[in-house]
C-alpha cells in the first residue's frame, strides 16, 4: 500500500435531484433530498483509500454534528484523520448541490475549510516525508496550496494539484507541481490568452485535462494524446473528478506510466457516476480492476 497524503477540504453535501434548474425567482419542485459527504478533498481521500493506497487526509472540520459525520465517514473508508483539526465555534463547510438535466450546479461554503492555513500542512509534514504522491485542491487558501507546493519541492515529494475549482493559481505552483489535472474551463482559466493545445505542449507529461465523456488529453513530449473515456450512463456527476484525481494518484504512485493511469482514471471515474453521491459510487479496487480487464483497449 503507497502512502498518499490529501490535503483539502471536507465538508457535507446537500444534494436535491430535480427535472431543470429554477430560473431566477423561481420555484421548482424537487425529486428527492439526500445528505452525504462531500469536499475535495475527502472525496480524493476515500476515493483513494477504496482503491488501495494507505491514505492520510490534513484539513479541518466544525464541531457541529456535519463535522463529527464527516470525520466519521473517513474513518470507516479508511482514510486515517490524525490531520484533521476540529474547530471549536466553527461550522463545518457545506455544499449545495442540484442535479438536474444530466448534470449539476454547486455552491459551496466553505465554513472550516477557510481555516486550512499553512499550519495544518505543517503539522502534517511526517507524513509528508514519506508520501508517494500529496494531493491538494482550490477549496482551501490559496496561501495554503502555495505553502505544500514549497514543501513538496523541498522534500521531492510529486505533487498533484487539481485546480478546482477555478481560479488562477501562482505560477510557481504550477511550475512545482509534478501533475496539473484541470477541466477544459479550469484549463481556460490557469492559461489565460494561451490556446489549450500550446498549453499541453509548454507542460509535456504534466498537464492533463479532463474532458468528461471525450476523454482525457495529455502532450507526451513528442505529441498530444488523446485517452478515451468509458461511456456508461451518467445519473450524478458529482465527484467524477476526485475520483480520476484519487485514481490517477493512485496509479502514478504504483509505478504504471501515464498512460496506463489516465486509463485507470477514467474507468474509476466512469463507474463513479453510475451512482448519487459523490461518494457513493466510487469505486472500490477490486471492481475497477476487473473492469479493465473487461474493457477493450
Amino acid at each position: 500500500m503507497e502512502k498518499i497524503l490529501v490535503i483539502g477540504s471536507a465538508s457535507i453535501d446537500l444534494v436535491v435531484t430535480s427535472p431543470r434548474r429554477p430560473q431566477n425567482g423561481e420555484t421548482v419542485l424537487g425529486e428527492s433530498f439526500i445528505m452525504v459527504p462531500g469536499g475535495k478533498g475527502a472525496n480524493q481521500a476515500v476515493a483513494a483509500a477504496r482503491l488501495g493506497a494507505d491514505v492520510f487526509m490534513a484539513g479541518c472540520v466544525g464541531d457541529d454534528s456535519y463535522g463529527e459525520a464527516i470525520l466519521n465517514n473517513l474513518k470507516e473508508n479508511g482514510v486515517k484523520t490524525d490531520y484533521v483539526k476540529t474547530l471549536p465555534e466553527t461550522a463545518s463547510g457545506t455544499a449545495h448541490i442540484i442535479l438536474a438535466e444530466g448534470d449539476n450546479s454547486i455552491v459551496v461554503v466553505q465554513g472550516a475549510n477557510k481555516l486550512v492555513t499553512p499550519s495544518i500542512a505543517d503539522e502534517a509534514l511526517p507524513v509528508l516525508k514519506e508520501a508517494k504522491m500529496v494531493l491538494i485542491q482550490q477549496e482551501i487558501p490559496e496561501e495554503t496550496v502555495e505553502h505544500v507546493s514549497m514543501l513538496c519541492q523541498k522534500h521531492g515529494v510529486p505533487l498533484l494539484l487539481n485546480p478546482a475549482p477555478a481560479r488562477t493559481a501562482a505560477g510557481k505552483v504550477l511550475d512545482r507541481a509534478a501533475y496539473i489535472t484541470p477541466n477544459e474551463t479550469e484549463a481556460t482559466l490557469l492559461f489565460k490568452g494561451m490556446p489549450l493545445e500550446r498549453a499541453l505542449e509548454a507542460n509535456p507529461n504534466k498537464l492533463i485535462i479532463t474532458e468528461g465523456k471525450n476523454g482525457v488529453r495529455y502532450h507526451d513530449g513528442k505529441e498530444i494524446r488523446s485517452i478515451p473515456s468509458f461511456p456508461v450512463e451518467a445519473l450524478d456527476t458529482t465527484g467524477a473528478g476526485d475520483t480520476f484525481n484519487a485514481a490517477f494518484a493512485v496509479a502514478c504512485s504504483e509505478g504504471k506510466n501515464l498512460a496506463e493511469s489516465i486509463r485507470f482514471a477514467n474507468r474509476a471515474a466512469s463507474i463513479s457516476v453510475t451512482k448519487i453521491g459523490a461518494q457513493g459510487g466510487m469505486p472500490y479496487r477490486k471492481e475497477v480492476d476487473q473492469t479493465l480487464l473487461e474493457a477493450p483497449e
